[in-house]
């Protein structure tokens, strides 16, 4: 999936917990996309990979997922 770059991250670590995300989001297939994503995480990180993938690819997932939240959300 990862053509250039890391080829393993370590999902302690949260930079490199959102790069396999982002690169799953871009380039996995749909057998990919259980495999290495969890329903949960992903919610969590949304709010701020939303802002590191395209256009496209944000709006494919905001469509198909309405419980991810399309913007961030206004501190309180």
């Amino acid at each position: 999936m990862a053509w250039s770059g890391m080829t393993s991250y370590d999902l302690g670590k949260p930079r490199q917990r959102m790069g396999l995300y982002r690169t799953v989001l871009h380039e996995g297939l749909h057998d990919d996309l259980p495999r290495y994503l969890n329903r949960d995480l992903l919610l969590q990180l949304w709010p701020v990979l939303r802002t590191l993938v395209g256009r496209s690819v944000r709006a494919v997932w905001e469509d198909a997922f309405p419980q991810l939240p399309s913007r961030p959300r206004a501190a309180a």
